[in-house]
């Protein structure tokens, strides 16, 4: 196959104006320091537990897979106006939720399952995760090392701060997690708001901003059809519905010009491992310690996530156990939209 047809050219969104270089503002561009210990965070109170308790009960009573279960189907007005609020904070505010938290202690975890799809649903429409059509992701690890057609996600080694499905069409709106069970050792969530990194390049390294609104190459990750392209061609950074909006994974772009046989030209490379390397400064990171029933929601194309290695437990309950819905409002709901 030559090189041409393995990849799948997506047009830039925008054009690149004076516009789109300008520094970003708003709630949405903090650091650790400016973060208070309440931003971001939201209580499950009384109300909410006690329809969602009633959920259970119903679908205990009533069994059906919870693919085709609808807030619809349940008494839920407590839980849609905590859900409100995240939305509120997600678009308007610091562009993350924790909500705190289900009772794991009482729910088994196909009750917490249950609990956690009819509240994401209440904020967003869950979307495919891979191109196989799986709507509810295991995140934990299946002993295999990170690379082409393995997911960093299912394996134990430390992740790049990076945006879900960057390296394909659709990305979703918002990444959910669930916490069923957190790691032995480390396995520490850190977010990054990608508006605060944007501004410290611009006022570091302004001549390579430019270059992020540019194409750049990713490997796929096999998740297409078998006669589709392996690599994605498409910005870092765009400009939709008039706000900044990120795409990247440094991971499955050095793997995306290594398949392709090209090489980065000096800009190119320098503008990748400069937003890479400012990413990694420690204060613009915000790091959680995730707890069993916390679930974290993260604006995906304003916010970078990653998390640190770990070491499970032996024993096969015990070990690293998260849930991860997508959610995304436009295009079908497959995984290419």
């Amino acid at each position: 196959m030559d090189t041409a047809s393995m990849i799948l050219n997506e047009s830039p969104a925008t054009e690149i104006n004076e516009g789109s270089l300008a520094p970003q503002t708003g709630a949405i561009v903090w650091r650790w320091d400016t973060l208070k210990p309440e931003d971001g965070l939201v209580r499950l109170n009384a109300a909410c537990l006690s329809e969602l308790n009633q959920a259970i009960e119903t679908w205990r009573a009533n069994p059906l897979a919870l693919e085709v279960l609808e807030p619809a189907m349940f008494q839920l007005a407590a839980c849609t106006t905590m859900m409100n609020e995240c939305r509120q904070i997600l678009q308007e505010g610091v562009g993350f939720v924790i909500i705190d938290r289900l009772p794991i202690d009482r729910y088994s975890k196909d009750e917490a399952k249950l609990a956690y799809w009819l509240l994401s649903q209440l904020l967003s429409r869950p979307v495919a995760q891979s191109w196989d059509g799986k709507l509810i992701y295991d995140v934990r690890d299946f002993g295999r090392p990170p690379g082409n057609g393995v997911r960093p996600d299912v394996t134990n080694s430390e992740q790049n701060f990076h945006t879900d499905n960057s390296y394909n069409l659709c990305p979703p709106d918002y990444v959910s997690l669930l916490c069923l069970q957190p790691a032995k050792e480390g396995g520490i969530s850190s977010i990054v708001s990608f508006y605060s990194v944007f501004n410290e390049m611009l006022e570091r390294h302004p001549e390579l901003v430019r270059r992020l609104f540019e194409p750049y190459l990713f490997d796929r990750q096999k998740e297409h059809s078998p006669s589709a392209p392996s690599i994605i061609s498409h910005p870092l950074m765009e400009i939709k519905a008039g706000r900044l909006a990120c795409r990247l994974s440094h991971r499955h772009v050095v793997n995306g010009y290594r398949m392709a046989g090209y090489d980065m030209d000096t800009t190119t490379e320098a503008a990748l491992e400069t937003l890479e390397s400012i990413m990694r400064e420690p204060q613009f990171c915000r790091d959680f310690f995730f707890e069993p029933g916390q679930i974290q929601i993260v604006d995906n194309k304003r916010l970078g996530h990653r998390r640190t290695g770990f070491v499970d437990h032996e024993e096969p309950e015990r070990k690293r156990h998260l849930i991860r819905l997508w959610l995304r409002e436009n295009g079908r709901r497959f995984y290419n939209g």
